[in-house]
């Protein structure tokens, strides 16, 4: 496993970070795909065994039993000190008022609900899951502020928002001394490439750390144009996300995968970890194979040549995953 600083921070992070919204209790939340503790638990130690530090989970996930989950899988296998554990917070958690959102009162709130369920004293990346355009920047940051002077988190991320978006919460926070984020979990794959125009440039030019999620595009990448998964047939947000068009990408995938003799996943993977600003994709996975290919991208070089032909059938697109 290779490692790399976090950004512009003093933080090792394994090249590939586990995903854990494949981890919960099924019939909790609205992942009908999750996997149950039973089932999760093998997942979570083979990741540490082939060297991954990086855990990214959500208190929205299966309706907080990610977080208990892969809390007590750490716990078991791992020494919290070698472990970087991120989470998130704006989803719906209860009905009713200040149930979600980035307001001061939720996130004092949450903070606390997760590292309950995560059974640890911190996290070290809190991330805000996406832009609250109902609450003031400058209440969302100092509150974050706040949880990382507590010593609840290490460091502040974002998710999935326009580059202005970005770019305010960040300038908020340095006028104001405040704590500014190191990361950035985006949309970003082979078929959603539109960050490449204005969030990726900002982050680069900003020392900030990408961990895109979506890395295989719900998988689209790794099978032929139109399969139906159990995941896909449920999953009404993905199928929100790309193009019909799209299959000349993922039929340039199948080509060079079968030219290296290597599964189309670590294909599609190695060209993200290609990019420049990537930290580390978010790669979730329901067997041991998805381990497997996650690890061995890592270690697989594609030519300009072969990286030209991944990005040839691209078109632009409307901007979706917000």
């Amino acid at each position: 496993m290779e490692y790399v600083k976090l950004g512009s921070t003093g933080l090792d992070v394994s090249r590939i970070c586990l995903g854990c919204m494949t981890y919960g209790i099924p019939d909790r939340g609205n992942h009908e795909w999750t996997l149950d503790e039973e089932a999760s638990r093998p997942l979570i130690r083979q990741a540490l065994e082939a060297g991954v530090n990086f855990f990214d989970t959500a208190n929205v996930y299966s309706d907080g039993t990610s977080e208990e989950i892969v809390g007590r899988a750490l716990r078991d296998f791992a020494e919290r000190d070698d472990i970087v554990l991120a989470t998130k917070v704006h989803g719906r958690m209860r009905p009713g008022a200040n149930g979600a959102g980035l307001s001061r009162k939720a996130i004092m709130s949450e903070i606390d609900h997760s590292l309950r369920r995560l059974g640890t004293d911190y996290v070290d990346l809190y991330q805000i899951h996406r832009f609250d355009h109902e609450t003031p920047v400058e209440e969302t940051m100092e509150a974050l502020h706040d949880v990382v002077k507590a010593g609840k988190a290490r460091y502040i991320g974002a998710s999935s928002m326009y580059a202005w978006e970005f770019a305010k919460a960040q300038h908020t926070a340095e006028r104001n001394g405040w704590t500014r984020f190191v990361s950035m979990q985006n949309h970003y794959n082979l078929l959603y490439r539109e960050e490449e125009r204005e969030m990726l440039p900002l982050c680069a030019d900003q020392g900030v750390g990408v961990l895109p999620w979506s890395p295989l595009a719900r998988g689209r990448l790794t099978r032929d144009w139109g399969t139906v998964t159990g995941r896909s047939s449920t999953d009404a947000f993905g199928g929100s996300l790309y193009l019909e068009g799209d299959h000349a990408i993922v039929d340039a995938v199948t080509r060079i995968a079968g030219e290296r003799g290597v599964p189309r996943a670590q294909v599609a993977l190695a060209w993200l970890l290609h990019q420049d600003t990537v930290a580390a994709p978010i790669v979730g996975a329901s067997r041991p194979g998805h381990i497997e290919d996650a690890i061995a991208a890592v270690d697989l070089r594609l030519s300009e040549k072969e990286i030209g032909k991944l990005e040839q059938p691209y078109t632009p697109r409307a901007v979706s995953g917000h």
